[in-house]
């Protein structure tokens, strides 16, 4: 029985990570990816995918978690491809339904993407103005009960 990650996810965040990244980084040790690959793969795929605000970018770990644990190699794996878009959708609903949206700039109240792809600063501010935190522990809640069961029984 493995230890929640919950809180470790929301601390690389608090350290400056991106969200993908700080969930991702958190789960990929257990499908044997270093953090400095995971950190790597995931960085671009922040703040709703290279700061455009489209998806959140803990959406997106989900989704690259997902392929770790049950991914497909075959294209003409049916039965794969479904499986895995569907826990990936029902990743995705529960997060919806628990915190309003899975669009990065829903939830951070913006009408369109910033011009500028610069990452803002982080301050106590800016964590205390985002729900970027309560995000990241969401949707590691949700990838430890959904997609790791096993591991965190």
């Amino acid at each position: 029985m493995m230890q929640s990650r919950i809180e470790d996810a929301v601390k690389l965040f608090e350290d400056g990570f991106g969200c993908c990244q700080a969930v991702f980084a958190t789960y990929a040790d257990l499908f044997g990816m270093d953090r400095e690959t995971a950190v790597k793969l995931a960085g671009p795929l922040s703040a709703g995918i290279g700061r455009m605000r489209e998806v959140c970018g803990v959406v997106s770990a989900m989704a690259m978690l997902t392929g770790l644990k049950q991914g497909f190699t075959d294209p003409s794996d049916e039965a794969g491809k479904t499986a895995a878009y569907e826990k990936v959708r029902t990743m995705s609903d529960r997060l919806k339904k628990e915190m309003g949206s899975i669009i990065c700039r829903e939830l951070l109240g913006l009408e369109e993407r910033e011009e500028s792809a610069k990452p803002a600063q982080r301050t106590p501010e800016y964590y205390a103005t985002r729900p970027c935190s309560r995000m990241v522990a969401a949707a590691a809640k949700i990838i430890e009960e959904e997609l790791l069961l096993d591991d965190f029984m």
